[in-house]
């Protein structure tokens, strides 16, 4: 029996759609390209949910800019694990890169998205 995208979640995700998202493929030398406004679906501290505009192909590697009331982080790295149509867009799920592997840990981005997590599980709860 195939499971459901949401079951190889390692935590549950919550609202989160006041946040600001800007998501920019990352280019050469670590560069991103043109970063485009997408609509935060749900998030935890290891993944997000975005609609956007446009596709965005499993694999490719982003910059996402998170805004919100007493959040700023400019650029956290992340992957994409699947995109797939959906409403007027596509649902972009993507998985940060600190928790992907020990090499690309960072104690203060995990520090910052368990914040922004911590956040908005109350607001769910």
């Amino acid at each position: 029996m195939a499971s459901k995208p949401s079951d190889r979640r390692i935590k549950e995700r919550f609202p989160a759609t006041c946040l600001d998202v800007q998501l920019s493929e990352r280019g050469f030398f670590g560069r991103g390209k043109n970063p485009v406004a997408v609509n935060c679906l749900d998030m935890n501290r290891y993944g997000m949910a975005v609609q956007c505009p446009r596709p965005v192909e499993p694999g490719a590697r982003l910059y996402l800019q998170i805004r919100g009331k007493y959040i700023n982080e400019p650029r956290v790295a992340a992957r994409v694990v699947r995109c797939q149509p959906w409403r007027t867009g596509f649902r972009v799920s993507v998985q940060f890169s600190y928790c992907l592997d020990q090499k690309r840990y960072s104690r203060a981005v995990d520090n910052a998205l368990s914040r922004i997590e911590g956040f908005y599980s109350r607001l769910a709860g």
